[in-house]
Parts: C-alpha cells; sequence; structure tokens
C-alpha cells in the first residue's frame, strides 16, 4: 500500500529555485529541503539553515581521545608497569603526547563520522524520491524543493497553492510504495 511521502516542485534556474525556498522557509516548514545539482551561493539563507553541529561530534570526540590516550601512558608507566628506564621520570607529557595525539586523531574522526549519521537520521536505505522519474534530473540540470508530507505545517491544497505561488515548471506528489 503506498503513501504520500512528499510533494516535489521542479525548476529550471538557481534563481527560480532560490525564490521558491525563500518562500517555504517564509512559510514555516520544518521537514523540506532543496535538491540541486551543484551547489547554489547563498542557499543555506535562503533556507533558513544554521551551521552544521558535527563540529562539535568531532571536538567532544577528540577531547575523548586526548584524555585517553593520556590516562592509558599514564596508567602504563607509573602505575601498571612503573620501571624507570635511563632516569626518564614514570610519566612525562612530552613522551605521551604522540600516543594522546593520535587518539585524538582516531576519536575525532569517529566522533565526525558517528554525529554525521547521527544527525543525518542514517542509514536511510529507501528513499521514494530515488524511485521518482523525474527527480532523476536533479543529478543533471533540474532544481527541486521537495516538502515532506509529515511537516507539521503540511496541508496539501496549501502546500500545492504555495509551490504553484513559485512558477515551477511541474508539481508531482511522490509517494511511498513501502
Amino acid at each position: 500500500m503506498s503513501q504520500p511521502f512528499a510533494i516535489i516542485a521542479e525548476y529550471d534556474t538557481p534563481a527560480d529555485i532560490m525564490a521558491a525556498a525563500e518562500k517555504v522557509h517564509a512559510a514555516g516548514y520544518k521537514k523540506w529541503d532543496v535538491h540541486t545539482p551543484f551547489p547554489v551561493h547563498g542557499m543555506d539563507d535562503a533556507m533558513g539553515l544554521k551551521n552544521a553541529q558535527v563540529g562539535w561530534f568531532t571536538f567532544f570526540g577528540g577531547l575523548t581521545g586526548l584524555t585517553a590516550g593520556m590516562l592509558m601512558i599514564y596508567f602504563m608507566n607509573k602505575v601498571d608497569y612503573d620501571i624507570v628506564v635511563g632516569g626518564k621520570p614514570l610519566f612525562s607529557g612530552f613522551y605521551a603526547f604522540p600516543v594522546a595525539y593520535e587518539m585524538t586523531i582516531l576519536l575525532g574522526a569517529f566522533g565526525s563520522l558517528g554525529g554525521m549519521f547521527i544527525l543525518n537520521r542514517l542509514p536511510r536505505h529507501h528513499n521514494p524520491l530515488l524511485a521518482n522519474d523525474r527527480f532523476a534530473a536533479v543529478t543533471d540540470d533540474k532544481f527541486f524543493v521537495v516538502i515532506e508530507c509529515d511537516d507539521p505545517a503540511y496541508d496539501e491544497a496549501a502546500t500545492r497553492a504555495l509551490l504553484e505561488g513559485t512558477d515551477p515548471q511541474h508539481i508531482e506528489m511522490v509517494e511511498d510504495a513501502q
């Protein structure tokens, strides 16, 4: 049984999609996106997007790596296997730095990857847009605004009227066949 997934509007130029994005954002929709064949300068502002939050995941992953690396070397040298070699101190930040640095890079990368998966709600193994024949042109030369049906502000007639007011080339309802 298929159910409505989203309503899509197709545009021919970056200027058209920019104007449409500004109108959709002003209308208060939350679950919508713009798909373009190339980056469009200023689109983030037109959509009202904030800075990405993945950097925080990276920062805390790196901080965890630095702390874990230092604690690991401290434990191994000062507690677990405390043998003085050549008069060196049992723990020194200079000697622990290479391990802590590598742990910072490793856990920072894992934090970035994990943050991307969490914030983008991945993995999503099926997206009904990919089965739409018209939407396939987004990788070539078409621009699309997609408003999901489960958006709190979504009303089929009002949403269709809003998109028609942006002068699209085509408007279509995409259904989820799953």
